[in-house]
């Protein structure tokens, strides 16, 4: 096995992974299905991808759980508020189970254009309420528990290390602040169990040894990750935001329930930022996938985007910075294809290993994606090394980064024109044609079709074809040199 350093939340220090099982069990906290992921959530499930992609280049077989939350995850972290399924079924008309498979759907979907690999196991919350209240029948019976009139919640006075993982000032934090306090005996209490109204029937709720309710957020990844992998976890993942309450609360509930450590390796990504603030549903601040489509932005250049920073840093997000990744990526393309037209001759193992050193360097030194993507463009630049040796190392670099590097990268957007066959032509002359085609554009909203038929004929005299359709304008070189 390689030797592949993460760093370690728990510990807050880089450590060097290793495991004495068969495959290396990773759960990763999945998406709660009440309306589309944006890609601020996109982002941690790249990193996740790469880091279950790293795994297996070192030589581990991986189980990849990830969960689907469609019940109990309500729109408070301090225990209070609607159920955020049950609020998207209220928003859209439609039945909670249809929003839980539409959005799943959509998510699925979004995991494929980004090439991120399906995991081994994806359960869903649904399935596992016995698991769950089972998990909750162990705390009651060691005395962790307290039932008030709101549900069965977790008593953290008991869990001496509560703070320790977030090292939470637990006896500064603000009430209503990061909780409600309401019926709760401390400030950080949290729900096992939530009772059904009196007065409703919800759409979801189960019979439970406590009365007609609905499992707590928390409990679900717990039990769910408790079936499918074995403890002590080897790497549990998530977002920064998830230390201070989600994983925190699980850490205190399983390791209540067993007395054995839960997870040897937590993983958390930073966020990434829009306006100084992170990207969220709750804040209407969000993008998806399709709205990046929408904007003639290929997902890949999302992805190769969030390269662009390491996983544990923020990103700040912008429409110009990912068509500027775009750009980008095309290019890599670009490079990748006219470096590597070569007859197929296999390069020896040794020799790509040897041209990858600094790659895999970057790569197993927690995923220091930024550095292993510069390398890949230094590889391809470099004279010294043969075409040969390129083509396989990238294809073996590719296997990490996952960005379709041998796609026909024959158009670039620039400017939302979108042009073909200009792969030798400078993005300077390129922004001068979309200026052009823009005010072409604008011209024809005007109404002043003169001045929008004469920039057109200027353009296609100079061996450009035109296409308007409903996706916009094509620009199409029909063979003219824009080298310069």
């Amino acid at each position: 096995m390689k030797k592949f350093y993460l760093y370690n939340t728990k510990t807050r220090k880089k450590e060097e992974f290793s495991t004495t099982r068969k495959k290396a069990g990773m759960y990763c906290c999945g998406p709660t299905v009440y309306n589309y992921a944006h890609i601020g959530n996109m982002r941690t499930y790249i990193f996740e991808d790469v880091l279950r992609r790293t795994l297996e280049y070192c030589g581990y077989g991986v189980e990849h759980v990830m969960n689907i939350t469609d019940v109990g995850h309500l729109s408070s972290d301090g225990d209070s508020g609607d159920d955020k399924m049950e609020k998207g079924a209220a928003r859209e008309g439609k039945t909670v189970w249809d929003i839980a498979k539409f959005y799943t759907d959509s998510f699925m979907r979004n995991c494929e254009d980004l090439k991120i690999l399906r995991p081994t196991i994806i359960p869903k919350a649904t399935d596992h309420i016995n698991e769950m209240i089972a998990l909750v029948q162990k705390l009651v019976e060691k005395g962790f528990t307290y039932e008030n009139s709101d549900g069965i919640y977790f008593d953290t006075s008991k869990f001496p290390d509560y703070a320790k993982f977030a090292r939470l000032d637990v006896e500064n934090l603000q009430e209503g602040h990061r909780i409600d306090v309401g019926e709760k005996k401390n400030k950080t209490d949290f729900a096992l169990w939530k009772f059904s109204p009196k007065n409703s029937k919800r759409a979801m709720e189960w019979d439970s040894p406590w009365g007609v309710g609905f499992p707590g957020w928390h409990i679900e990844c717990s039990a769910m990750s408790l079936k499918y992998l074995p403890q002590p976890l080897d790497i549990h993942c998530g977002g920064v935001d998830h230390i201070p309450i989600h994983h925190t609360n699980e850490i205190a509930q399983v390791e209540a329930a067993t007395g054995k450590e839960f997870c040897r390796t937590w993983v958390h990504g930073e966020f990434l930022v829009i306006d100084n603030g992170k990207m969220s549903k709750s804040g209407g601040n969000f993008v998806t996938v399709d709205t990046l489509k929408d904007k003639k932005i290929e997902p890949l250049a999302y992805r190769y985007f969030c390269y662009s920073s390491h996983y544990r840093k923020q990103l700040a997000f912008s429409i110009d910075n990912v068509s500027g990744s775009q750009t980008g990526l095309n290019n890599l393309r670009n490079l990748v294809k006219r470096t590597v037209r070569c007859d197929e001759k296999k390069a020896a193992d040794g020799e790509i290993e040897n041209v990858l050193e600094k790659f895999y360097k970057a790569v197993l030194d927690d995923m220091n994606m930024p550095v292993a993507l510069a390398e890949v463009w230094g590889i391809l630049r470099n004279a010294e090394i043969s075409n040969e040796i390129k083509k396989a190392a990238v294809m073996k670099a590719d296997e990490i980064l996952a960005l379709d590097l041998f796609k026909e990268a024959d158009e670039k957007i620039i400017d939302g024109i979108k042009f073909e066959k200009f792969e030798n032509t400078p993005e300077s002359e390129l922004q001068k044609i979309a200026s052009s085609l823009n005010k072409r554009s604008e011209a024809k909203k005007a109404k002043d079709f003169k001045t929008a038929d004469e920039i057109r004929n200027a353009v296609i005299a100079q061996g450009i074809e035109i296409l308007d359709n409903k996706d916009g304008v094509v620009c199409r070189n029909l063979g003219t040199n824009f080298a310069g």
